[in-house]
């Protein structure tokens, strides 16, 4: 068995860095390409792209019973992965994981900013990316660290990248949807990047996925890697 961990969107393999640490057996975190060991034109990347990625992961080392485990952005990933490789793939794990309907984009799935996250907006105005491409850091913050302490954020803020605008737009089809695998849905009941309501829109569309809720926000691998390390563990079996 062997996890195989795909980051979220404007992250890459560093931000599973202090959940690695807490599981038991073999571990690939995975670069999607545009950025660590992948190097790649974002404008010019697309889902499928993201997908081939790890595709070729699993295969050129030659994985099987891969427990396929993927975080917010991820999920339009993990469909097209599960499909592409049948006979390696034995469980999917969602956390907090954006899944948009057959025919819309990431963009049109996200739903609305948390009050205190469209505050935070508001104030930054058309600021939302910094020069280098990355979200501005108080957006972060608002987004992804509301349950950090001050080295927690500094550690996510310091990893972001920039990510592909063309893949956040991409209307999707239904590669994979809704899978037929061992599916389970980790649901971050403080996450102020998806909303409670957001992520069980999210979940109705993987079919009926087992449900797991885990009192964090939307970083939980920075947050509670032991905790999210002993659901992986009862997942794999």
């Amino acid at each position: 068995m062997t996890f195989v961990l795909v980051h979220g969107g404007g992250f890459d393999s560093r931000c599973w860095s202090r959940l690695v640490s807490y599981l038991d057996g073999d571990v690939v975190a995975v670069d999607l390409p545009g950025r660590g060991r992948r190097p790649a034109p974002l404008e010019k990347l697309g889902v499928a792209d993201f997908v081939a990625a790890v595709v070729d992961e699993v295969e050129q080392r030659g994985l099987t019973d891969v427990v396929l485990v993927g975080h917010s952005l991820a999920g339009i990933t993990l469909p097209g992965v599960a499909a592409a490789l049948p006979g390696r793939v034995a469980r999917l794990v969602f956390v907090s994981c954006s899944v948009p309907a057959p025919g819309t984009s990431v963009l049109d799935a996200l739903g609305s900013f948390s009050p205190a996250t469209a505050e935070v907006a508001a104030q930054i105005g058309d600021g939302i990316l910094t020069e280098s491409g990355t979200l501005h850091p108080d957006l972060a913050a608002a987004m992804f660290c509301n349950d950090m302490d001050d080295e927690q954020l500094a550690f996510t803020v310091g990893i972001m990248v920039p990510e592909s605008f063309r893949v956040v737009s991409e209307r999707l089809g239904s590669t994979g949807l809704p899978t037929t695998r061992p599916t389970t849905y980790v649901r971050l009941l403080r996450d102020a990047s998806l909303s409670l309501a957001t992520q069980d829109e999210m979940l109705t569309r993987l079919g009926q996925p087992d449900v797991v809720d885990l009192d964090a926000g939307h970083m939980a691998m920075i947050t509670q890697p032991a905790t999210l390390a002993a659901i992986l563990h009862e997942l794999a079996g």
